[in-house]
């Protein structure tokens, strides 16, 4: 069984962007409302040049910290704004047609959010202590962080909650959800919410994060359109890295299984995990996981200062995130030049995205491998007519022979050869 997604989603390309860090927001929660939310206005234009039409956004609502452990799922983080600045933001986003997702953080919440609180004083087994998951007579906690309850999604009364949430700003405008650590409760946790919020919102999509498993499996019994696509995000960061593309070939094997499904939803950054160019241990290799992203089938996001060059390594510690989510400038006019190299390259290999658009579903089929070189074709029958764009990407220390085809785009400027550590693509 293939799962079917709103049709706007095939056309999405997305800008992942964490607010609170982007925004310069302060480190925990406020009681004045600062209405930051209004300067993220100053990027959508900025959005729709890097080739994007989607605004991915990390959490909005108001939490102690983070951003992860929230205390309000029906109001916007004072540290952003209020509800006005969202209505603003979408208005405007909507205006220059840029989608909006919100990220929906609902597997758990903040300490001092009123649930736990009521849970915590009324213990197991009781109506408000219900509402919460309990392990040796203790609040259950998200990998162990104490900050971080657990909700019971298999509750009735907590999936009502949950389907209240999304509904209410799915109601305001917003285009969809990501779904916050979505393999913790498990996909059976998930199947009523979503049900009924597709019901109620048929065009809003639902993007679950997931980290490993049977992605098809659980996208067919939790009702979501598409999950986060981690195999394939560390296979191009690791392969360019130990000069392994058969670990890549491998990789792709699995997601055009995947792809057969579903439309996983795919990165080579987010939030979450070291940024693209700090990973790879060879600066001439960004190019290759861009292509990746770019020209591979799935639903791809960019997160935001990857396409100006960010660095920045997630560490395991208290404010290990920081490094990976900065403060933008006041506006992208303020960006550093350095970054207009690689903001380019992004362009280009979007640009041919856009001109292509069966790439979402496209077939995959892995050409001839060596631990240093690789060919994968991408190919469609959309509208009856045969496309097939091919990637061949070179980590090695000489060049290679262009592959047959049109060079449509590439790192160098010889149509004969792939340069060293270069990359190609190509239309036949």
């Amino acid at each position: 069984m293939t799962v079917s997604q709103p049709a706007w989603v095939d056309y999405s390309l997305w800008w992942h962007a964490y607010p609170l860090g982007a925004l310069g927001a302060e480190q925990t929660s406020v009681d004045t409302v600062h209405h930051r939310l209004d300067h993220l206005i100053g990027w959508l234009d900025y959005l729709l040049s890097i080739g994007c039409n989607g605004l991915l956004l990390g959490p909005v609502f108001a939490s102690e910290t983070h951003g992860y452990d929230t205390v309000d799922h029906f109001r916007i983080d004072p540290r952003l704004g209020d509800e006005d600045d969202f209505r603003r933001l979408l208005h405007e986003a909507h205006e220059r047609g840029i989608r909006v997702v919100l990220d929906g953080v609902f597997n758990h919440v903040g300490r001092s959010n009123e649930i736990v609180r009521r849970a915590e004083a009324a213990g197991p087994g009781t109506p408000d202590g219900d509402w919460v998951r309990w392990s040796d007579g203790y609040v259950r906690c998200f990998e162990g962080s104490m900050n971080l309850p657990e909700l019971d999604l298999g509750r009735p009364f907590v999936q009502d909650y949950v389907v209240g949430a999304m509904e209410h700003w799915l109601g305001l405008g917003a285009d969809g959800w990501r779904l916050d650590a979505a393999y913790a409760p498990g996909a059976e946790a998930w199947a009523p919410i979503t049900a009924r919020v597709r019901a109620d919102f048929p065009e809003a999509w639902l993007v679950g994060e997931v980290i490993h498993g049977d992605l098809p499996e659980f996208v067919q019994h939790s009702g979501m359109h598409s999950v986060t696509q981690y195999e394939l995000w560390k296979a191009i960061w690791s392969s360019l890295n130990d000069t392994n593309f058969w670990e890549l070939a491998h990789a792709l094997e699995r997601h055009a299984e995947f792809c057969r499904t579903f439309v996983p939803q795919t990165f080579v950054g987010n939030h979450d995990v070291t940024r693209i160019r700090s990973r790879l241990a060879d600066d001439r290799h960004l190019g290759h996981a861009v292509v990746l992203l770019a020209l591979l089938p799935g639903v791809p996001s960019i997160y935001y200062g990857d396409e100006q060059g960010y660095t920045g390594t997630k560490e395991e510690r208290a404010g290990g995130d920081d490094q990976v989510r900065p403060q933008l400038p006041a506006a992208p006019e303020n960006l550093s030049l350095l970054g207009a190299p690689i903001l380019e390259m992004y362009q280009r290999l979007f640009a041919v995205r856009r001109r292509h658009p069966w790439l979402v579903r496209a077939a995959i089929e892995v050409g001839a491998v060596t631990n240093e070189t690789i060919l994968v074709s991408c190919s469609s029958e959309a509208g009856g007519t045969h496309h097939e764009i091919d990637v061949a990407l070179n980590v090695d220390d000489t060049s290679r022979p262009m592959p047959s085809g049109t060079v449509i785009a590439q790192s160098g400027s010889d149509l004969l050869e792939i340069e060293a550590h270069g990359w190609a693509v190509l239309q036949r």
